[in-house]
């Protein structure tokens, strides 16, 4: 498809939302002075909402600063209900209604393909009182109390938009990443405010590579975009000494090589989830500026949460995530690496093309050096505080052959574990350990299957990864069948269960699942059209 470069684009792209944007921005130390208000903090511990979420969609009715005068001067005035104050004051989160009703008689991928409009949102408009970030492109949702775009989410559904006919969609999605690139320096959790601290799994190349690989114009148009997303993720990397060997996201390691890190910025509870993050710390008299920031690393990586994260395996008031270098995050930014040069090459560049082509090559070299285990023989994540590795084994473990980086010798016992161990009825499970936690056993996530499945594609295991995807494929379809919803997670091990676990309410919508549905259902059709064509081929050899 001919799509004009976003790089020329950004020049003609609404200069009202641009500047809507720059706006938010100002209206920032606002908001964060208001989510550490005694106001916020007893409005969130109080209960009135159950999910932290529903009060900072909220929209205020007139200034925070104002609203929070209003709540000093009344608070202590006979009468004073705090649940009726903030109704008064505050508009409440509305979903869309859009009349949509489930028909079980269709199939799962029409009735993902039917979900498309349900879980598209319009271009945003400006609102400096909204915690949302305006984006001047349509987009999708992951649906349920997920009511904007997320990041990592977004790449799995867009691989279900390209495959249902939707493309253009799907571009649409890559121009509001790189609008953010370019608004605020790099791509927040999601579009909200109080996001701002972090980011998500850096899936930014591969969005750009799935929209623009064939379109050379339109893949260099997206290099400025590529180059500030690495920078995000680098920034401090020439600072490092190795009495100081890590800066935010980028750590060095003892033999000299970097790799990186999940952060945040601020270590305070987060906004979206504050009471679940006040009590863990105050329950438990746990270091509260370090017990912060770990949590919020560890929504940086999308796995909020995982055992992978806890130093005993079991709880979460032993997260320790920023002292972890994680197997995906590197592998994500080795591909990253290797796209920058891609762009440079196809720009005419050789010299940056070759700079980022070793990058790329001494990051493989750093995760199969500290990220290998010799013996699990698989990919686990490394400790640099303590110098080992974490001793978890998780899907993460499969990245790797998703991105080449594994050696045939390895790739070999990762697949076999992923098979005997992490294969369940139902897909591949997330962890080995059952800790309550939503990104541990018994549940599976569709990013997960789409990673572990095509690495086992990639080092020839087509008939073992046939198989699991019909098994996730038929846990989706039991599911929709019985309630008519895709869910964002699926319990693997007992097929009769619903998954569990988290600081939520189990979601329905929900677009990756809906990308990865329709995109594995794409793959199982074609091997069967190859199959039934190589079955007539003696047949018609015969009729001639």
């Amino acid at each position: 498809m001919k799509r004009i470069p976003y790089l020329y684009k950004a020049i003609i792209v609404s200069l009202a939302v641009l500047s809507a944007c720059n706006q938010a921005a100002e209206q920032k130390s606002e908001q964060f002075d208001f989510y550490q208000s005694p106001f916020f903090k007893e409005v969130q511990l109080s209960g009135i909402f159950p999910d932290s979420k529903t009060f900072v969609d909220c929209i205020p009715k007139q200034p925070l600063g104002e609203i929070n005068n209003l709540y000093e001067a009344k608070k202590g005035e006979e009468g004073f209900v705090l649940r009726d104050f903030v109704l008064q004051h505050f508009e409440l989160p509305v979903t869309p209604v859009t009349g949509f009703k489930s028909d079980t008689s269709k199939t799962v991928v029409e009735h993902c393909t039917d979900l498309w409009p349900v879980l598209t949102r319009q271009p945003d408009e400006y609102d400096p009182l909204s915690s949302l970030i305006p984006l001047p492109e349509s987009y999708i949702v992951p649906g349920g109390r997920f009511r904007e775009i997320y990041y990592w989410d977004s790449y799995f559904t867009m691989e279900g938009l390209v495959e249902s006919g939707q493309a253009e969609m799907a571009v649409n999605m890559v121009d509001n990443f790189s609008f953010l690139i370019d608004s605020i320096g790099f791509i927040p959790n999601g579009n909200r405010n109080y996001y701002v601290g972090r980011s998500q799994p850096p899936f930014y190349s591969l969005m750009v590579d799935l929209v623009a690989s064939g379109q050379r114009e339109q893949f260099i148009g997206y290099l400025p975009q590529l180059l500030a997303e690495y920078n995000f993720w680098m920034n401090g990397a020439d600072t490092l000494k190795s009495n100081y060997p890590a800066h935010q996201r980028v750590v060095l390691m003892p033999d000299g090589s970097l790799l990186n890190r999940y952060w945040d910025n601020y270590a305070l509870p987060r906004p979206e989830s504050f009471k679940p993050d006040y009590e863990l710390v105050h329950e438990n008299n746990l270091s509260a500026e370090t017990t912060y920031r770990h949590l919020r690393a560890g929504a940086e990586s999308g796995w909020d949460y995982s055992s992978r994260w806890f130093e005993d395996h079991k709880s979460l008031k032993s997260i320790h995530t920023t002292d972890i270098i994680p197997v995906d995050l590197n592998a994500l930014l080795y591909h990253l690496e290797l796209k920058i040069a891609q762009g440079y090459n196809w720009k005419g560049d050789l010299q940056n093309a070759d700079l980022f082509l070793n990058k790329a090559e001494k990051r493989k070299l750093a995760i199969n050096k500290y990220l290998w285990d010799e013996a699990d023989q698989f990919y686990v994540d490394y400790d640099f505080v303590k110098g080992r590795k974490t001793g978890v084994l998780s899907l993460a473990g499969a990245y790797p052959l998703f991105f080449r980086l594994a050696t045939k010798a390895q790739a070999k016992p990762v697949a076999e574990r992923l098979l005997s161990d992490f294969l369940k009825p139902g897909g591949f499970v997330t962890t080995l350990n059952e800790t309550g936690q939503q990104w541990d056993a018994p549940n599976g996530w569709a990013p997960l299957q789409w990673i572990t499945i095509n690495g086992l594609y990639y080092y020839g295991y087509g008939d073992e990864g046939n198989d699991a995807a019909e098994r996730w494929l038929n846990r989706n379809k039991e599911v929709y069948k019985a309630t008519g919803k895709m869910m964002e997670k699926y319990n693997v091990l007992d097929t009769m269960l619903l998954a569990g676990g988290g600081e939520y309410p189990l979601q329905d919508g929900f677009g990756w699942t809906n990308g990865v549905a329709i995109a594995l259902q794409k793959i199982l059709s074609d091997r069967d059209t190859v199959s039934a064509m190589k079955a007539m081929a003696p047949q018609k050899a015969s009729m001639q």
